[in-house]
């Protein structure tokens, strides 16, 4: 299940201490909208599916995901597979549910840095990092999922980190535009980049993390005299 923060479009300075007054809404992504509590046999046939898409990933990498595949693998008609998922990009974002849940738990709850308790900047280092690593982690599955453009920025999980970020930005640099430099932000950890810079420049992960230190540092004026 997924922690879902939902933002309006002008939203009111976030009070202290560092974490949003409202709870987050839990959302889960492989689920259609209009079934939010799954009934015993469906949430049987969606594991199902799900661990025939894992096998499928196990063996032919996340190229040979198909709707298709899916349903032959887990021997239930294609149209089961569409009604629980919807699309492919919804199949394979469900299939990262489950370590994106954890991710955005660590961050949202969990110790410092990454979680409450930690300076905001420091809260941003940390946040940049382990996603970096969990890109990484998950690179050619996110990859697979990538939404086409018109739903890119809207993915759930998106909006928790976008979210997130733009907490830390206004407690870090009160009075900046926070949502525009969060997507600035956003886009150092997005999948397609760390796949060039890692496999295409072959850039380690350590000039990588080291880099959005930096990017923290110079936005934010961390670690600069007076």
């Amino acid at each position: 299940m997924l922690y879902a923060v939902f933002m309006s479009s002008a939203l009111p300075p976030f009070p202290t201490p560092q974490e949003p007054s409202e709870q987050p809404v839990l959302l889960e992504l492989g689920a259609g909208s209009d079934e939010p509590c799954l009934r015993a046999d469906a949430a049987r046939n969606r594991a199902r599916l799900l661990d025939a898409a894992a096998r499928l990933v196990a063996e032919h990498g996340a190229a040979g995901v198909t709707m298709e595949a899916v349903a032959a693998a887990a021997r239930v008609g294609k149209g089961t597979v569409f009604r629980r998922f919807g699309d492919r990009t919804g199949l394979l974002t469900a299939l990262l549910d489950h370590s994106e849940s954890k991710f955005q738990a660590s961050f949202l709850s969990g110790p410092p840095p990454l979680g409450p308790g930690a300076p905001p900047v420091e809260r941003l280092r940390a946040f940049g990092c382990a996603a970096l690593r969990r890109a990484a982690d998950d690179l050619e599955l996110q990859l697979a999922a990538e939404p086409c453009p018109d739903r890119r920025f809207l993915v759930p999980a998106r909006r928790v980190r976008h979210a997130h970020v733009v907490m830390l930005l206004r407690q870090a640099v009160p009075g900046a535009d926070a949502e525009l430099l969060a997507q600035a932000l956003m886009g150092y950890l997005e999948a397609a980049l760390l796949h060039h810079l890692t496999r295409q420049c072959q850039m380690p992960m350590e000039r990588l993390q080291a880099g959005w230190y930096d990017l923290v540092d110079r936005l934010t004026g961390a670690g600069q005299p007076g």
